[in-house]
């Protein structure tokens, strides 16, 4: 009443309902809605203003949350096309975003740029305090789950595996682990042939990613539709790249006639070398001459393999490089020799079609780079659920965390991962996928009953050596080495070979029994179904910590010249 009074504020008929408005907004009520106007009122006020209608939607939308045409158009008693009309003009300038904003919506919504930014700002505040910072022990209890190791629930088959290497693209595993450990303890009952069979299909690529000795190499699993934006570059020269005459041959090869079989490999260096002479000779190569040739073709074949050039279709030509199966195959062939062998079937690890790597170019353009690095992060976020500094650098990934940042940061403004400081410890920018903090909560507490597992130390559920640091100095993930994991955590490691094993933290008599048995388990016979327990037939420790012997002799272990011992 006094601001009435004072003719600092009037009462006017707006949209059928009495409304107080500034007097000096009272000329563009009247030009906008044809209000009737109050005597008194200073000539300034009344003045007339242009477009006085959509001026009053931007100060509707810039006090109002996300609202549909019929809000403000019922509120100033207007056509709602009219208002509508009004509205999409301001969005093709970005003075007004259109969209779907609210939950349940059934109708376009209008939103102010700045009321949007707010409502994201103060929405991610209020999501990064509904969980305080869990422990890095929850964490390591976490990220098997995550995974679904050992879950009694995973599915089986091919559908389960397509999952699965979809969560581990791009991790370069030993090949001896991979089939060994890595897969079965994500399956009910894992079969060689699951891989085979997506393999073959085309949906999954496996690319070499460095060799490890003569009998071993790191290999990379990806879902072929997403390969060629995760797949890291080649280098373009150098000690890294092979490049032998027998290499250029290869690669010319395989670029002009596409996927070949290693016999048309070998033929072709053949006819090249008879070529080469000017004459056309026809003979009959020595069983010698010609193994000679082909073990010439087929090392510089897997050097191409390890330096991520090269793949072929099924996965048998690396099994057999596992340690044991390719000596015990070279001496079946040496003490027993076929002409046939060599020239039909070829060398075991020369079978199936071999085939060029195909990579997307090297990004140009911003977009380009951008686009890779999103593929990239969501790829780490869908392994890590919770990814972190740490997980970044001991992924090795090109640019490190700060080059992701960006990203991730963009993606949280999205909506689509949260940022947070879930775990303590670890860097206050961590980003985590939605259900993954969920998760999170539950590993909080320590479970009552312990629970154990066992992981190849490069397993990526492992976060020992990624993540989180070692507890103690010494181990690594190791291609053959495992850890025993305790209600998630870190209790022993066991060295390549079974010939030492380290404690990991202090022995205070409660993890170490389920620790040792399950050691203890990974010894069994060849036919033994539970691929996920039994490594070894024997399984000899040579350098063991004093407070373990005791629960190690009753586990089955037996005192032998070289060590503790368990056979099959």
């Amino acid at each position: 009443a006094v601001l009435q009074r004072e003719r600092r504020a009037v009462l006017l008929r707006v949209g059928g309902t009495d409304r107080w408005i500034a007097a000096e907004d009272a000329g563009r009520y009247r030009d906008a809605l044809g209000c009737s106007i109050p005597p008194g009122l200073p000539d300034a006020f009344l003045e007339v203003i242009d477009n006085p209608l959509d001026t009053l939607l931007v100060r509707y939308a810039r006090t109002h949350g996300p609202f549909t045409t019929l809000e403000p158009a019922s509120r100033l008693g207007v056509a709602p096309e009219l208002v509508e009309s009004l509205l999409r003009a301001r969005t093709h300038t970005q003075r007004l975003l259109a969209g779907a904003f609210r939950p349940g919506g059934t109708s376009e919504e209008w939103c102010d740029p700045e009321v949007l930014r707010l409502l994201r700002q103060r929405s991610l505040a209020l999501l990064r305090k509904e969980i305080e910072p869990t422990t890095t022990d929850a964490l390591a209890r976490f990220l098997p789950d995550w995974h679904g190791v050992g879950c009694a629930v995973n599915g089986s088959g091919t559908d389960r595996l397509y999952e699965v290497v979809e969560q581990l693209q791009g991790v370069a595993l030993p090949s001896s682990v991979l089939e060994r450990d890595v897969l079965p303890a994500r399956f009910q009952r894992y079969s060689p042939r699951f891989l085979d069979e997506l393999l073959a299909a085309g949906e999954v690529i496996w690319v070499g990613a460095g060799a490890l000795g003569r009998d071993d190499g790191k290999v990379a699993l990806y879902l072929r539709d997403q390969a060629a934006m995760l797949l890291p570059p080649l280098p373009s020269s150098g000690e890294d790249r092979p490049s032998e005459p027998e290499h250029e041959r290869i690669r010319a090869l395989l670029s002009e006639r596409g996927a070949c079989f290693f016999r048309e490999l070998r033929e072709s260096r053949s006819e090249g070398q008879d070529r080469s002479a000017g004459v056309i000779v026809v003979r009959e190569r020595s069983d010698r001459t010609r193994a000679s040739t082909d073990e010439g073709t087929l090392d510089a074949l897997w050097d191409l393999v390890w330096s991520g050039e090269i793949t072929n279709d099924t996965y048998a030509c690396v099994r057999v490089l596992a340690p044991g199966r390719r000596s015990t195959a070279a001496t079946k062939r040496a003490g027993r020799p076929r002409l046939s062998r060599l020239t039909a079937l070829g060398p075991p690890r020369a079978q199936g079609r071999w085939s060029l790597v195909r990579r997307a170019p090297l990004p140009t353009t911003s977009q380009a780079k951008t686009e890779r690095v999103h593929a990239l992060a969501v790829n780490l976020l869908e392994r890590h659920g919770v990814l972190t500094r740490e997980a970044v650098k001991g992924e090795g990934v090109a640019g490190g965390f700060a080059g992701m940042y960006p990203v991730l940061k963009a993606l949280e403004e999205a909506g689509r991962v949260r940022r947070g400081y879930f775990v303590a410890g670890l860097g206050g920018a961590q980003f985590a996928v939605p259900g993954a903090v969920d998760r999170l909560r539950v590993f909080r507490e320590t479970p009552t009953v312990p629970e154990v597992s066992v992981l190849a130390a490069t397993d990526p559920a492992n976060a020992y050596g990624v993540a989180l640091p070692w507890p103690v100095k010494g181990p690594q993930r190791a291609a053959g080495a495992y850890v025993v994991l305790v209600d998630g955590l870190a209790s022993l490691y066991l060295e390549k070979g079974g010939r030492s094993v380290v404690a990991l933290r202090e022995v205070d008599g409660q993890w170490e029994r389920p620790a040792i048995d399950a050691i203890a388990h990974m010894v069994g016979p060849d036919d033994n179904d539970e691929r996920s327990r039994v490594r070894f037939r024997r399984l000899v420790l040579e350098k063991v910590p004093d407070e373990l012997l005791p629960l190690l002799r009753e586990a089955g272990f037996v005192p032998t010249p070289k060590g503790l011992a368990k056979y099959a």
